[in-house]
This record gives C-alpha cells, sequence and structure tokens, in this order.
C-alpha cells in the first residue's frame, strides 16, 4: 500500500517529559519514579500518550499510560481537549456498567507539570487491530484470523455498544450534553458544523462535506429516539482485545450524548473506510466482518432495539471523518508533509465513498 509518511504526533521530547512525570509522581507517592517511559509509535493525533511503568514498592498498579492534552504548537487536530471530561467518563463507565475499561488513578488539571493536562490510568495487556497498515490488510492478527475468531470479536464488540448504551443512566451522563438548542442529534451535528468551520478557518472550503450537511437535513430522522451515552470513537481500533474479546474500551475524547445510532454508524463506517482502502489497492480485505447489516441484527438482538435511519447515521459517520481528515491533511501541510492540492476535496482520503453515499448510491 502506498501511504504518505506518518503524520508527525508530537513536538515533545519524550525524555523531557519522563523527568517531569518523575517529579510529579513524586509528590503524590513519595518515592515514586516513571521508568521505562516510551512513546508508542501508534500515538494519536488527539490526545497523546506515554507509557511507563511505575517504580515504588507499593503502587497502585505497576503498568500505566498517562494521556495529556495535544500540544497547542503541533497544529492540534481538535480545538480543545477536556482532560477531566474524558476521566470523569472513564470513572462513569467503569462504576454504572460491566464495559471493561483501564482503572483510572489520577487527574492533573495543572499544565504546569507537564505542559498540558493530564491523567493517567492503568495499562491493560493485550493486542489492538491496527490502523498502520490496516487490519483489513493481510499480515497481522485479526487479518489472520478464522472467520469464527472473528465472528466472536465483532459479536463482543457490538455487546460493549450495546451495553453502553443501556447501562448508563443518561441522567448521570447529563455533563456530557452538548451546548445549544433542540435535541441531542440537532446539537450534535451543529457541534460538527462548529468544528468545521474551525478546521476551513482561513482556508478553502470543501464543497463535498457541504453537500453532505445538506444531504443529512433530507435524510434528517423522524424521530432519533432516545438519548443515551455515546462512546464517541467507536471502532476496534481503540480496544485492546484479550484472544479476541475486549479488555479495555479506550479514546473517550469523543463521548457525548447522542442517539444510539450515532456510535453504530461510526463503528459501521470506520471499517468501511479501511475495507474500502484495501479493496482499492487490489487486497480482498474482510468483506464480511463488520457489515451493516449483521451489526444492525445482532445489536437488535441485544438491546431490543432496531436501529433506524442508517443511511443518515452512516453519512454522518463519514462526513464527521471527513472533517478530521481535512484537518489532519492541513496538518500535514503545516509540517511540510503534503503539498496543496488544486481541489481541496482531494485533501479527504475517503472523497470518493463520502460523495457516493451524498448522491445515495453507496451501499
Amino acid at each position: 500500500m502506498a501511504t504518505a509518511p506518518r503524520p508527525r504526533t508530537t513536538t515533545r521530547d519524550p525524555e523531557a517529559l519522563a523527568r517531569r512525570l518523575t517529579d510529579w509522581l513524586d509528590a503524590r507517592l513519595p518515592g515514586a519514579r516513571a521508568v521505562d517511559v516510551t512513546v508508542p509509535e501508534s500515538n494519536g493525533m488527539s490526545s497523546e500518550t506515554l507509557l511507563f511503568t511505575l517504580d515504588h514498592p507499593r503502587p497502585p498498579v505497576r503498568a500505566c499510560v498517562a494521556r495529556l492534552a495535544a500540544d497547542p504548537a503541533a497544529y492540534t487536530v481538535f480545538p480543545v481537549y477536556d482532560m477531566p471530561r474524558q476521566y470523569r467518563t472513564l470513572r462513569l463507565v467503569a462504576e454504572h456498567t460491566d464495559v471493561p475499561v483501564p482503572r483510572v488513578l489520577w487527574l492533573e488539571e495543572d499544565p504546569g507539570p507537564l505542559g498540558a493536562p493530564f491523567f493517567v490510568m492503568e495499562r491493560v495487556a493485550g493486542r489492538v487491530p491496527p490502523d498502520v497498515m490496516p487490519y483489513t490488510y493481510e499480515g497481522n492478527w485479526l487479518h489472520a484470523a478464522s472467520d469464527a475468531e472473528r465472528a466472536h470479536l465483532e459479536d463482543a464488540t457490538i455487546g460493549v455498544l450495546a451495553r453502553l448504551h443501556d447501562q448508563v443512566p443518561a441522567k448521570e451522563a447529563a455533563f456530557l450534553a452538548l451546548p445549544g438548542d433542540g435535541g441531542a442529534l440537532r446539537r450534535h451535528v451543529a457541534a460538527q458544523r462548529a468544528y468545521y468551520a474551525w478546521v476551513v478557518r482561513g482556508l478553502p472550503r470543501s464543497p463535498l462535506i457541504e453537500s453532505a450537511f445538506a444531504r443529512l437535513e433530507d435524510l434528517w430522522p423522524a424521530d432519533p429516539g432516545e438519548t443515551v451515552l455515546n462512546w464517541g470513537d467507536a471502532r476496534i481500533g481503540n480496544i485492546v482485545y484479550e484472544g479476541f474479546d475486549p479488555a479495555a474500551v479506550l479514546d473517550w475524547e469523543m463521548a457525548c450524548l447522542g442517539p444510539r445510532e450515532v456510535d453504530l454508524g461510526w463503528t459501521v463506517y470506520l471499517h468501511r473506510f479501511f475495507q474500502d482502502l484495501t479493496a482499492g489497492f487490489g487486497q480482498r480485505g474482510l468483506p464480511g466482518f463488520l457489515r451493516r447489516d449483521r451489526v444492525e441484527d445482532r445489536y437488535a438482538e441485544l438491546t431490543g432495539h432496531r436501529p433506524r435511519d442508517m443511511d443518515f447515521y452512516t453519512l454522518y459517520a463519514a462526513l464527521r471523518h471527513a472533517v478530521v481528515m481535512l484537518r489532519v491533511a492541513h496538518r500535514q501541510v503545516h509540517f511540510g508533509e503534503a503539498a496543496v492540492p488544486d481541489d481541496p476535496d482531494t485533501l479527504i482520503l475517503h472523497h470518493a465513498s463520502l460523495a457516493a453515499m451524498v448522491r445515495g448510491d453507496y451501499w
């Protein structure tokens, strides 16, 4: 697969972070040190991750992760990084559900110690379906698994969404409600419009993204249904698996209140994004995995709720992903990793599939 160089994910010095993290830990657990500090190669471009071992006679856990708000100097992907919100969400999910999430240990809201707010949580052992190269490509553990093993992982993953949506009382997650007027879905889309406006401020606008927003209005659900806690970045690349069972559900920065189908549409489309890329480069990929009909049927079996208006929600997922991809592309241009094309829509890696969704001939 021909790919651009992997985008830069940090502008921070890992060795300096390790020294400062040790100082911070010592103030909480006298004598504690952060050792074996590493920045994973798969570090995301939203929050940043530090892996370390907590060296102390009586640590709460030994294998730890620090999640830092993104460095503002690094042309951030999102305008705001609310670490207390993520920390509170993890605690909420742990308290009210049997969805596996890492144990959170400390929250630091002062940017002084590490240069940004952060929290520390346990590190859960296991394996994660890779993004680069995508798990739909040959040469990784999920692609090499049997059909039965992948079916088990698929079923268990849909079960995570079902339990999350069913078990968290909406009133306990009220702090995740998005601002604005109208219902949760209307607020969600309004927040995406505001994010898109931030992404293109001072830059060429995307006719394709704007046509997708217009198409959403044509497909708007007559009844969006109940409001539940949405994980937000609901995809298998954000789950640590033990064997083929979820051991830890990660990356809650996009958590919010919304219809169930917001998560389901994201799960379905983000797999299709990788599958389309793989097929476009001449490999078969995993066409039978996480199919839309299978996800909808299994979710209905587990919850009694038949997903509705999924043409709307999968288009919405592809649109949201397009805005993120546009920001990532502008970030690559900023760091000299890519050039500016004549057509801004070509900065969106999946522009062809998004255009097909807008036309209504994708599925």
